[in-house]
């Protein structure tokens, strides 16, 4: 009795907080719900990121549903991914019943029904929600090829590509201007071409091809291209924070693309938001659903941008919430970032199963709960929390059992999705797919549909000319070539500097030789060069002239964020 006494204390005052929070459920206490602990998450909190974690079928999709309405009503814009197809009852009320007034009034709450406003999306073009689509060249070399399951030199390959695009000033929009300009750098025409992009392969630039085809044989074409979505259309608040909801019933069998497409999206948010500080309440709270696939064969590089995203977000008022099943499926950099964790029941069937519980048992503060037994005996509805204060400090785990939402559990009724899409104020700038002059057309001189072509082709940028052996800033020129590579790739290059390309700064004008005429005799004059050191300074200056037109292309390039993804002004 002292130690439930203990532990009831410990959670009353561990979670009596003065600021507005997120209501989420009352302690259980030796087996006995206790409507007088209340267990809750401060809204000033959320940019601290969380975790909602558990296995299948113990309520963690009611959980996030909890969650974003609560952070509706409190003005807060959400974002989620719905798999299932069951979020869409964030719409429509629930209906009242016997058996959820009782669940509700035991843990000191009541029913309130309650529908949101709700934005469907959809990744391309369809009928489940307004069309999300980015172009490829937004998208980026870097999360184009997680998408497409390249190695390491494959995707450095791609990244060479696009900046062989961008300099051609050939768009990317879609699949199609891609393969357009992969089959240009196939082609005899662009053979040269291929050639001074640093020493790239024919048979890397074919595996990517063919990578391209799948997808596109997989129909995934709708994805991208434009009008692209502004991640700002996420931030909208009316009255009541808006739940965007992007809906994912048709992608189950690309787990890839569509954690891969929620990571572009978070991307672009991280890129275009300003510094915000702490704020009362979050500008945006996106919930990361099945957040192992962001990780499952990711590269070191991509891993690591993840990371730095989730450690630099918070400050741009974006909190983040991982789903998963377990706190394993995340890198411990990242655990450790995140300050609120909603751990529904773990299942223990076998050893691994058992090694899994001592890891989640990590993960909680230390303190009076039983937590192995709070964890494997949680029912559905149920879980173990815990969150920080509005100190920073990490509350008591409590073993909690939920609130429910006001709308429905389920999927919304079809007329009431379809009327909320027919009615949508996106509708007009995303529904109708556009095909510019891009890529495909400017390297075909085909006029997209209903789109003359504006420009000619675009030309094949000169090939430069190789400097004698020996002379004076060859070495130097190639090692610079290397640096540029390195830095477009942020990564070390394995392609032969010589190999590398460098636009053609060896055709200044020669130096004039004549030496000047002083007092009517013909002499040099005090400290003027040798012609040999005027060639040398000739040299040296061409040298310059390469740096700052680097320069001025990696000012370019800066503008892609960590991921590779294309920053853009906003309307």
């Amino acid at each position: 009795m002292a130690m439930e006494s203990a532990l009831l204390t410990d959670l009353i005052n561990g979670y009596a907080f003065t600021t507005d929070c997120l209501e989420l459920g009352a302690a259980i206490v030796d087996g006995a719900v206790r409507p007088e602990a209340q267990v809750r998450v401060p809204l000033s909190m959320l940019n601290r990121h969380g975790l909602i974690a558990g296995a299948t079928g113990t309520g963690k999709t009611v959980t996030l549903q909890v969650m974003a309405e609560q952070l509706a009503v409190a003005g807060v814009p959400v974002f989620l991914a719905d798999i299932k197809g069951d979020l869409s009852g964030l719409a429509q009320p629930a209906e009242p019943s016997a058996k959820l007034d009782e669940r509700l009034s035991g843990i000191g709450h009541a029913f309130t029904a309650r529908s949101n406003t709700v934005e469907f999306l959809a990744l391309g073009q369809g009928s489940d929600g307004i069309p999300v689509r980015a172009t490829v060249d937004c998208f980026g070399p870097i999360l184009l090829a997680r998408v497409l399951e390249l190695n390491e030199t494959q995707e450095q390959v791609l990244q060479l590509v696009f900046h062989y695009a961008n300099t051609r000033k050939l768009p990317l929009d879609d699949l199609k201007d891609l393969k357009s300009v992969l089959d240009h750098l196939l082609s005899a025409g662009g053979k040269e071409d291929l050639r001074t992009l640093g020493g790239v392969s024919p048979a890397s630039v074919s595996v990517i091809l063919r990578g391209l085809s799948i997808l596109q044989a997989q129909g995934l074409d709708p994805f991208f291209g434009q009008p692209e979505f502004d991640t700002a259309d996420l931030l909208r608040s009316e009255g009541t924070g808006v739940i965007s909801v992007l809906e994912l019933p048709a992608l189950n069998r690309q787990p890839l693309l569509f954690s891969t497409f929620l990571m572009w999206l978070l991307a672009d948010l991280f890129d275009e938001l300003p510094e915000a500080g702490d704020l009362d309440k979050p500008k945006l709270v996106f919930f990361l659903d099945e957040a192992h696939l962001l990780f499952k064969g990711a590269s070191a590089a991509f891993t690591e941008a993840i990371i730095s995203t989730v450690r630099l977000i918070r400050s741009k008022g974006v909190g983040l919430f991982f789903i998963s099943q377990s706190p394993a499926d995340l890198p411990d950099e990242v655990l450790a970032q995140l300050g609120t964790r909603v751990q529904h029941a773990v299942r223990v069937f076998t050893p691994k199963d058992a090694e899994a519980l001592k890891k989640v048992m990590g993960t909680f503060p230390a303190g009076a709960l039983d937590l192995k037994t709070a964890l494997t005996q949680a029912g559905v509805g149920e879980a173990v929390i815990t969150v920080l204060g509005e100190k920073g400090v990490p509350t008591p785990a409590a073993w909690t059992r939920l609130t429910s939402p006001g709308s429905r559990i389920g999927p919304a009724d079809a007329p009431v999705v379809s009327g909320i899409i027919a009615a949508s104020a996106l509708a007009a700038r995303y529904s109708t797919a556009l095909d510019r002059d891009s890529a495909h057309e400017l390297l075909t001189g085909q006029p997209s549909a209903g789109h003359p072509v504006d420009a000619p082709p675009a030309a094949p940028p000169r090939t430069p000319e190789p400097a004698a052996p020996g002379s004076p800033g060859s070495a130097e020129i190639d090692e610079e070539a290397r640096r540029i590579a390195e830095s477009i790739l942020g990564k070390p290059t394995t392609v032969p500097a010589s190999d590398l390309p460098m636009p053609d700064y060896r055709q200044a004008p020669e130096p004039d030789p004549a030496p000047r005429a002083r007092q009517g005799k013909e002499s040099k004059p005090r400290g003027e060069a040798s012609p040999r050191r005027q060639a040398e300074r000739a040299q040296t200056a061409e040298l310059l002239d390469f740096a700052l037109d680097a320069a001025n292309m990696l000012g370019r390039e800066v503008l892609r964020g960590m991921f590779g993804t294309r920053r853009r002004k906003r309307r």
